[in-house]
Order: C-alpha cells, then structure tokens, then sequence
C-alpha cells in the first residue's frame, strides 16, 4: 500500500486484474447513471460518481492524500461528463439516423475532417523546424516563444480578422484567394493549430539525450544526417501527438473559419465533383439557428462520434503497446 509521501500510486488490487475493476467501475458508472436519468434527477448521479470515486480511492489505496485528490478530481470530471453522458441520453435515434443518411451532412462530416488533416499536415510541416530550433535555443527566442503561443490567448473571431489583414485582399500574397476558399479555411485552422504541433514536438525534442546526437556527429554524420537517423525517428511520437492536438483544434474551430471562410468550395470525392459545403461547428451553429437545439444536436453527435473514432485510432495506432515500441 502506498503512504502520502510516496513517489506514486501503487494500488493494490488483491490479485484481481486492473482491467477489470476498471470495467466494474464504468459499468457501475453507466448503470447509475441510467437510473438516474430514468428517474429525471441527473443530480444524482453528479453525487454518486463524486462519492462512489471517493470510496474507490479509499479500498484501493486508503491514504487521504489519494482520498482527496481523487474526491476534488472527480468534481472536474462531473462538469466535464455529465454534460457529455445527457448529450448522448437525449439523442433521439431517429433523428441521428435521419442526419446520418443527409448527402449535406456527408459533406460537412467530411470537410470537417479533411479541412483539419490539411491544417494539421501544414502546421507540422512549417512546426517541426521551428520546433527543434527553439529546443536548441538562439538568441531572442522569448520574442518568438511568444509568437507561436499568441493564437493560445486571442478570441478566435479576432484570429479570422488576422488572417483576412495577413493574406486578405491587400496583404502578404495578393493573388492568393483567401476570402470564402478553402485555402483560408485552412490557413485560419492552421493558425490556431500551430501552437499545439509546435509546443508538442519541442518537448519531444527538449526530451532526447543530446549525448546521442553528438555521438552521431562524432562518427562522422552531418547535422542533416543526424537530424534524419537520431533526433527525427526519437522524437517521432512527440510530432504524431502534436499533429493529432493540431487536428483535434482544428476540428473545433468556429470563430476564425466564420470569418475568413463562411462556406467553401472543395472536391468532393463520393460525388466526383466540386460541392460547396461548411466547415463542421459552423453548420452545426447554423442548425442550430434554423432547427433548433434538437436537429443542431444530432448533427453535433455525428461529428463527436467520428472525431472520437479517428482520436481513438490515432491514439491506438501510436501506442507502444500496439506499435512494439515507437521510437
């Protein structure tokens, strides 16, 4: 059993497999708050995990350091869940369906997706440099810290106004449409993306053991070379993350793609043509205006479901346990 001045948690679990007391508790989870929200006191359930997680603490490990932290963490979880699990309760089924089976939405579904990817694969590609720069350190780099960090904190409508200066009629690439094409819906993704790939992969980076790198330049590798077989493949996990947040940010933004690219034209390959469609959350925002909370939710549950697959996948495909080890 561990003590409060332990260097980490170390459960004991009475020879019963952690996998499965970690599926005895979400089942415990689910059909508490089943009876729950049958009975219309959702309430309760908010009490229950706050409680049940409490006395979980305790029998697993029985140290009031664990005891309290795992009481005032589950009070976070609460407001992050519950809204989550009432979500996906009031889902009416024929109505997903019915959106499910929309040709519009399929198109949304997929921008929503694909847009992301490209913003993602962009930011990644212009991030790592600057990423292992600002690992290595040079002289300003708080300036720039700075920089990269700064679409963290400003309002995402403002961003879409940034870019429409930057690259807008009037800006940096005149003959680049930005206004209403899909190159400025990816641009205006890749700017409040960027941060995520750039922070992530400098981690990775600040993370390796330079004494490998400099064995490598001591028998005789370049820097590109070195780049290519040490400080490349052992930061590789580092990069996958920061594209997965970058993606992830992506998907969710609204403020900076309303402004710059309302609705876009793209190639839809399932039609075989060009459609025009809108990114994602600003359709859902605009179902939400003509349809109501009950239509704008089913569309938003489609959207949830698939960025949740393809998170999960990413997420399994990365993971040592599946990969054998990535570097």
């Amino acid at each position: 059993m561990a003590t409060e001045t332990g260097p980490r948690l170390d459960v004991e679990t009475g020879g019963v497999p952690t996998v499965v007391l970690v599926v005895g508790f979400v089942g415990v989870q689910l059909l508490a708050f089943a009876a729950a929200y049958t009975t219309g006191r959702p309430t309760w359930y908010a009490y229950f995990i706050i409680g049940s997680t409490a006395v979980t603490a305790y029998l697993l490990d029985g140290s009031s350091f664990v005891v309290a932290s795992a009481t005032l963490g589950s009070v976070l979880l609460v407001a992050l869940g519950l809204p989550l699990f009432l979500f996906v309760a009031r889902q009416t089924p024929s109505l997903v369906v019915e959106k499910a089976t929309d040709p519009d939405v399929h198109r949304v579904l997929y921008l929503g997706v694909y847009g992301p990817l490209l913003a993602a694969l962009l930011s990644l590609a212009f991030g790592i440099p600057l990423a292992h720069l600002l690992s290595e350190g040079f002289p300003g780099q708080p300036l720039v810290e700075s920089l990269v960090d700064l679409p963290l904190v400003v309002p995402h409508s403002v961003a879409g106004i940034l870019i429409l200066f930057g690259f807008g009629e009037g800006g940096a690439f005149p003959s680049v449409s930005v206004l209403g094409s899909m190159v400025g819906m990816v641009l205006a993704m890749a700017f409040v993306a960027a941060p995520y790939a750039v922070n992530a992969t400098r981690e990775a980076f600040e993370a390796i053991d330079h004494r490998l790198e400099y064995a490598s330049r001591i028998h005789g590798a370049n820097r590109w070379e070195t780049f290519r077989r040490v400080t490349g493949p052992l930061a590789t996990r580092g990069m996958v993350t920061g594209g997965v947040l970058a993606w992830a940010r992506a998907v969710s933004e609204f403020g900076a793609v309303a402004v710059v690219a309302y609705s876009v034209e793209f190639f839809y390959p399932l039609a075989g043509e060009r459609v025009t469609a809108q990114h994602a959350p600003v359709f859902v925002y605009n179902t939400y205006l003509q349809g109501g909370l009950e239509e704008s939710g089913a569309v938003a549950f489609l959207l949830l479901a698939v960025s949740a697959v393809i998170f999960l996948l990413v997420r399994y495909l990365t993971d040592d346990d599946t990969t054998g080890g990535m570097p």
